[in-house]
């Protein structure tokens, strides 16, 4: 008889496939939010960079994040959602990404969000191997953008809309105050009161859409500073952040 360390590597898989079923959702959600992830999320600032050469202030950062959440994160969560629900219901994403693309004009930004999306799409197919959600992923033209792939990453690893939803906005809000942190004179501990003093946004941000399930429902929320900031930041040769 064999003893448990020559199983079958097909038994060995869906032991650990049961153990990934078996991790809370709370901590599934940390993982994705952890800003150590190779997902080259250490490359955006959230537009901030820009912002900060066009004059943003320290000051100014709190109200750029709840600009970002009514706008920027706005699509990117309900691209998320949307996703993951056509997933779930074995429809194609196709419509989905171009519905996102209609909302993020800016070449630069999509061009940002795919890198990150090729990126995070090879992350979730170590985790989650075997997945035909994320497996949907190879059936489009082009990478997905990042909004796209966390849906599917949700659909895989079994989180609800909301729990994603808060996650796109919880990136997005550390992502600029990680980043403002090398691009300002500023005490560490401000950034993490400005994160926390913007979760309560980023719940209502959750709630109002965790229930889309059409493309032509994501929020077409335009900030137009923030996509010619991004366009020349694209051009210029001496920057810390992609995006």
């Amino acid at each position: 008889m064999r003893g448990p360390t020559t199983a079958c590597p097909a038994a060995r898989a869906a032991a650990r496939a049961d153990d990934r079923a078996a991790v809370p959702r709370e901590l599934l959600l940390m993982l994705l939010a952890d800003a150590r992830l190779p997902v080259a999320g250490h490359t955006q600032s959230g537009g901030l960079e820009p912002a900060v050469r066009a004059g943003l202030s320290a000051a100014g950062v709190p109200a750029y994040l709840t600009a970002r959440l009514d706008t920027v994160v706005a699509v990117e969560a309900g691209t998320a959602v949307v996703a993951r629900h056509r997933l779930l219901a074995g429809r194609p994403l196709e419509p989905v990404v171009a519905a996102w693309a209609a909302r993020t004009p800016a070449p630069a930004l999509r061009a940002a969000a795919r890198t990150q999306g090729r990126a995070l799409a090879r992350l979730a197919g170590r985790l989650w191997p075997g997945s035909p959600h994320l497996a949907a992923l190879g059936t489009l033209d082009r990478p997905a953008p990042r909004a796209v792939v966390l849906g599917a990453v949700a659909a895989a690893a079994g989180l609800d809309a909301c729990g994603l939803a808060l996650l796109v906005a919880y990136d997005d809000l550390q992502t600029v105050a990680a980043s403002a942190l090398k691009l300002l004179p500023l005490d560490p501990a401000e950034a993490t009161c400005w994160v926390h003093g913007a979760l309560p946004a980023a719940v209502d941000l959750a709630a109002a859409y965790a229930g889309l399930t059409d493309p032509t429902d994501i929020p077409a929320r335009s900030a137009p500073q923030t996509d010619l900031w991004a366009q020349l930041h694209d051009q210029t040769t001496r920057r810390l952040f992609r995006a």
